[in-house]
């Protein structure tokens, strides 16, 4: 099926708005920028839709700066993240995959991420979403690829404050997370292979011996994250994960 004009009008502003919000993020992480840097973000943005949308994308990563860095998410930013759920609410999950839609599945998950680490940063009236299904894809990694991109869409998770069981479950695996990082990276696909990254820093953080050295593989990504927000916002994760700086 072909998508209209209009489909990939609205697919590219919603892109570049991610992006910048990334920007964004990133600059918070490095202590740049507004105290209530989400609030800001839509209430300049030229398209307020494709903001919240934004905002939806990167789920939990909006609150990386206050995770990673110490501090308080202003209510401003509260209010923003709970009106981009309203405006662009989670999908229903039937079942985790394989028999159910995987990014239904990742979706869930990254909603309840980002209730934890509200909740966690100090917010004692959130109110935290069930729980969703940790699934045979997390479970069982003999076939790893599988098993690694639906790591990949669950990179929030490595958030300090998350918890639960997804982390639990990605540590059990350095071996296959090393494999897939490793595909990744011979295939040149450089967004997925910072994504799991983040789950071999959190790993390391966690005292699991690894086969790859997280740090070296953050600076040979980084010579490719070059005008690519979410990419280099990735990284600043897994660096500030590893105890270095963003």
């Amino acid at each position: 099926m072909t998508t209209g004009p209009t489909e990939r009008t609205a697919r590219a502003t919603y892109t570049e708005a991610t992006a910048a919000l990334a920007s964004c993020v990133l600059d918070a992480l490095r202590g740049a920028g507004d105290t209530a840097p989400l609030a800001r973000f839509t209430e300049t943005a030229s398209d307020p839709k494709a903001a919240l949308a934004a905002v939806r994308v990167l789920g939990a990563d909006v609150l990386a700066p206050y995770a990673l860095t110490g501090g308080s998410p202003h209510p401003r930013d509260l209010a923003v993240i709970s009106q981009a759920t309203a405006v662009f609410p989670a999908p229903v999950l039937t079942a985790p995959p394989p028999e159910g839609p995987i990014e239904n599945w990742a979706i869930a998950w990254r909603d309840w991420a980002t209730d934890r680490l509200i909740a966690a940063l100090g917010d004692a009236a959130a109110q935290e979403s069930p729980r969703p299904p940790t699934g045979e894809i997390l479970t069982d990694a003999t076939d790893w690829p599988r098993w690694a991109a639906g790591c990949a869409r669950l990179a929030p998770l490595t958030l300090p404050g998350v918890g639960g069981p997804v982390p639990a479950a990605v540590r059990r695996h350095p071996v296959p997370l090393a494999r897939a990082t490793t595909r990744a990276l011979l295939r040149r696909d450089y967004p997925t292979a910072a994504r799991l990254l983040r789950w071999l820093a959190a790993a390391q953080r966690d005292g699991v011996t690894l086969a790859l050295e997280p740090d070296r593989l953050t600076e040979h990504i980084a010579l490719h994250a070059a005008g690519e927000p979410r990419l280099a916002l990735d990284l600043a994760v897994a660096r500030l994960l590893l105890g270095r700086t963003a």
